[in-house]
């Protein structure tokens, strides 16, 4: 990974992963914001009860504390919630072996559990069969994930060039028709609206 110095009057345009790396200040609580939503979803698919669930996304976090300096967005397909979801995909396994564990007992007291269907080795089972590089698909999620991503940087983007993209990427309006209203050439509106994507990609940690 490039080596990039941080200088204070720009950080908001690095990206959120170079960010944390760096410890600059804002970057996670920006991190949890963003991306603790989605951390939960995952516990919350996985059938772990609300304490698991918390205990999971304490250990997601700490995890990513001590790796982050690991994350390299320049290898090949590699984005940000791909590192995450491997993280909480093990950090979940494990709340799930967990639950799983049965208690002492007598000899009696095994024999009727054996007799039970396990209803968690099912759950193991079903999480360990989730691709460890693909997050599960989820349009609902990724949407809620986009815009909390958008909300965070939305003051940092001139109001004409959000204007753009949010008309052209967003709300799908053909560039000629924006251009027209925003008083912008179509280019100008194109450039803008690639320029706040590629803002919206690092806040998301997946690229430099």
């Amino acid at each position: 990974m490039s080596a990039i110095t941080e200088n204070p009057s720009d950080s908001s345009d690095l990206s959120l992963a170079i960010r944390l790396q760096d410890g600059s200040v804002g970057a996670w609580a920006e991190f949890v914001e963003l991306y603790g939503p989605l951390v939960e979803s995952w516990s919350t698919r996985a059938g772990l009860s609300k304490a698991a669930r918390e205990d999971v996304a304490q250990e997601v976090f700490l995890s990513v504390h001590r790796a982050i300096g690991k994350f390299d967005s320049t290898r090949e397909n590699a984005t940000f919630r791909g590192w995450l979801w491997r993280i909480a995909r093990n950090a979940v396994l494990q709340s799930l072996h967990k639950v799983g564990t049965p208690g002492r007992g007598g000899s009696t007291a095994h024999l009727q559990l054996n007799t039970v269907a396990d209803p968690f080795a099912e759950s193991v089972s079903e999480w360990m069969s989730l691709s460890e590089s693909q997050p599960p698909s989820d349009a609902k999620g990724m949407a809620a994930l986009m815009r909390r991503a958008m909300d965070q940087i939305k003051s940092r983007v001139d109001s004409q060039t959000w204007s753009a993209f949010w008309q052209t990427a967003v709300l799908n309006q053909p560039t000629r028709d924006v251009a027209e209203s925003l008083g912008m050439t179509p280019a100008a509106v194109r450039k803008a609206k690639s320029r706040t994507i590629q803002r919206l990609r690092k806040q998301l940690g997946d690229c430099e």
